[in-house]
């Protein structure tokens, strides 16, 4: 309960009292009854006085129980504000990093859909590429032209080249007999291609693959008949198609018409094909490569196998000059070791001033000498 609850029970407790009071105050009297009366209402006021004393307490304690729970509450507040005053702050500051990754990604989206335009923009152009004949070929003519210039070096091709028919090429690959250069010719049967995709019917389809056959053998038989010569190309030709759909259709829907280009020698190639085929013919390049320079490598070997043969002699030449000097060396010794003696014998003859007469006389060959010299005129 709160105070103003209480000071109105106060309030009705007294004013029941007054009345009982007056009550018996008018129904009595005599002497007992004003005493009884008077003792009534000194109890009561006793009561009252009792009462007011105990309703002050709890006024008391109320108003310190309504200080301290308006303490606590005040501190509760402080407490949820600051909580409430940090979380905004919290979620403000995830706000916005937030918006800052939105703007990030919207920037994103937007380079990725001027990239999405400019891709719409080349596909538009390619459509009208691919619409052209004339335009067509020339993009079946450039990406055979990467793929070629990618896979092989520029010994080993020709774009746009003359054969002695007259007929041009739109790329010879130059390899060695045999087989012999090889004619790759650009075809891209489009038209009956995209009416067989487009064919709304079963029967609409059976029309539109038997014209893409028909296509398909007609590029055929004009590669035979311009590309293929004898004495000057190989046997077989290429005929590129310069996409894997096209590619994957044909070999799907018309094995037929694949079996009648093996039969006509003129092997049907996509862009991966086509690749796979010039590393074949890279390796074969590389093999006659290594052949030619085999037979050099084999004349080389030859001459100097002669010139082991010349210096083989000359050495046997030198070894013969070698003993024939060793030879006059030692004789040349000989004569040395002779000089050396004599000498010693004159030194000896020379120093010797003591020795008799008969030691001094000249030997044999020196009386010769003697004789000889005294017999000149």
């Amino acid at each position: 309960m709160d105070s103003l609850t209480l000071i109105v029970v106060a309030l009705a407790v007294a004013a029941i009292a007054v009345a009982l009071w007056a009550a018996l105050a008018g129904r009595g009297s005599s002497a007992n009854q004003q005493q009884t009366q008077e003792t009534a209402h000194n109890a009561l006021i006793a009561q009252l006085s009792a009462n007011q004393a105990d309703l002050a307490a709890r006024l008391q304690m109320m108003t310190e129980s309504q200080g301290q729970l308006t303490r606590t509450i005040e501190q509760r507040f402080e407490h949820v504000s600051k909580r409430l005053g940090d979380g905004l702050s919290e979620h403000s500051q995830r706000t916005g990093d937030v918006i800052k990754q939105v703007h990030e990604r919207l920037a994103v989206i937007d380079a990725a859909q001027k990239n999405l335009s400019s891709l719409t923009d080349q596909m538009v152009g390619l459509q009208d590429i691919l619409s052209n004949k004339q335009a067509r070929g020339a993009f079946g003519e450039i990406q055979l032209n990467d793929l070629v210039t990618d896979a092989l070096p520029p010994s080993a091709y020709t774009f746009q080249a003359t054969l002695s028919n007259g007929k041009r090429a739109d790329c010879l690959l130059k390899l060695p007999n045999p087989p012999g250069s090889i004619v790759i010719d650009s075809k891209f049967p489009l038209e009956s291609y995209l009416a067989l995709r487009n064919a709304e019917n079963d029967d609409v389809r059976k029309v539109a693959l038997r014209g893409f056959g028909t296509d398909v053998l007609n590029h055929v038989r004009a590669i035979a008949d311009k590309y293929i010569v004898v004495g000057e190309t190989a046997e077989s030709a290429l005929m590129f198609l310069p996409s894997e759909a096209v590619y994957a259709e044909l070999h799907a829907s018309l094995p037929d018409v694949v079996e009648k280009s093996y039969r006509a020698r003129v092997w049907i190639v996509s862009p991966t094909t086509l690749m796979a085929t010039l590393n074949t013919v890279r390796a074969v390049l590389k093999d006659a490569r290594m052949r030619e320079q085999a037979g050099v490598i084999q004349e080389e070997v030859l001459k100097m196998m002669d010139n082991i043969g010349l210096l083989d002699d000359r050495v046997s030449k030198l070894q013969k000059h070698f003993a024939m000097t060793e030879e006059d060396i030692r004789k040349i010794r000989i004569s040395t070791d002779k000089v050396t003696r004599q000498g010693e014998k004159i030194e000896a003859v020379q120093l010797a001033d003591d020795t008799p007469a008969e030691e001094l006389e000249p030997s044999p060959p020196q009386a010769a000498v003697a004789q000889a010299r005294a017999n000149e005129p």
